[in-house]
């Protein structure tokens, strides 16, 4: 008899998507090195959207269940491993986190930061990876000195973690956001500058902070240009997302004449080892930042998973500040 766990299955009946927590097959690993996890809560985030709403395809070895982060309790080991049997972590998957157990490549987990609630650990993988493999291993932020970081979209999930990040090591953190009230919230948690996103935008960067060395930018169209306006010489431009827009008109003089670097990736496609490198920058630099208290949770709200899909009309409202998690 097959054995079954629950998690949330996508059906397209009248193509659109139903979300439905029921029985499915248990999990087996699919490779040495992996940990099975006995998931306490998960992260959500908008590539989980993308993917019910089919605009995105997740790789093809990759697990259909959504879901991309996780807190919860290691429940079985395949293989060599740091890890044992009830050790407590957060771990990067490769889908499959919106279920009751998960099989995660044994490299990109963390531990769960004591004091943390497993649904406040679950806020970290996914929007930590990004931030540490963007901001600090692609646009190299303060590898020989301490920069300025600006950040768009300051409140969201990615924004709160490069506040704390860039803060953490030292770093000055200028943000936007588009409501007046988010730009308080992100000045609490660290922010040095906070602007409203609108037509004084840039203007107001330059009169605060002067030249900006890396900005991290999930817009894309409307804030292209003003972003080549206010980096400076050898300024880093690194994009995570298009939500305003993928297509941009670029001015290639001015950025020959200041030496910018424009770049940008998709964390999911990339390879397990570079993921476990990732990991292993987020232990060393990060989760001590984490231990001392320097580093603190933002969980915006908090979902059983039967209810995703109010999680999810939560993140696609907008407006939030911080992370939206699931319990298990």
């Amino acid at each position: 008899m097959m054995e079954l766990m629950k998690a949330i299955k996508l059906d397209y009946a009248n193509n659109s998507p139903q979300i439905r927590w029921e029985n499915v097959p248990y999990p087996h690993p699919t490779a040495e090195g992996q940990v099975l996890i006995r998931v306490k809560a998960a992260g959500v985030n908008r590539p989980d959207i993308l993917q019910r709403d089919r605009m995105y395809t997740p790789p093809a070895d990759a697990s259909p269940i959504l879901g991309l982060e996780v807190a919860g309790v290691v429940e079985q080991v395949f293989g060599e491993s740091r890890w044992r049997a009830g050790d407590e972590v957060c771990a990067l998957t490769h889908g499959g986190g919106y279920a009751e157990y998960v099989w995660v490549d044994e490299r990109h987990c963390l531990p769960k930061p004591a004091g943390w609630s497993f649904a406040e650990a679950a806020s970290l993988p996914e929007t930590y990876f990004t931030v540490w493999f963007n901001v600090f291993m692609q646009g190299k932020l303060g590898n020989s000195q301490k920069e300025t970081l600006l950040v768009h979209a300051g409140a969201s999930g990615i924004g709160v973690a490069a506040i704390q990040m860039a803060k953490a090591l030292g770093h000055r953190v200028v943000i936007t956001a588009r409501k007046e009230e988010q730009l308080k919230l992100c000045q609490d948690i660290g922010a040095d500058a906070a602007i409203l996103l609108d037509e004084l935008w840039v203007k107001k960067v330059q009169e605060l902070s002067g030249s900006i060395h890396v900005i991290l930018d999930m817009l894309g169209e409307t804030t292209v240009s003003g972003n080549i306006k206010v980096l400076g010489k050898g300024g880093r431009l690194v994009w995570i997302a298009f939500l305003t827009g993928a297509k941009v008109t670029v001015p290639i003089p001015q950025i020959m004449e200041k030496q910018i670097s424009l770049t940008g990736s998709f964390l999911r496609p990339q390879s397990f080892n570079v993921k476990a490198g990732i990991a292993e920058g987020l232990r060393a630099q990060i989760w001590p930042k984490i231990a001392s208290g320097v580093i603190k949770p933002i969980v915006e709200k908090v979902f059983p998973i039967q209810e995703v899909e109010k999680a999810h009309a939560w993140l696609e409202k907008g407006g939030h500040v911080g992370k939206i998690v699931l319990t298990v």
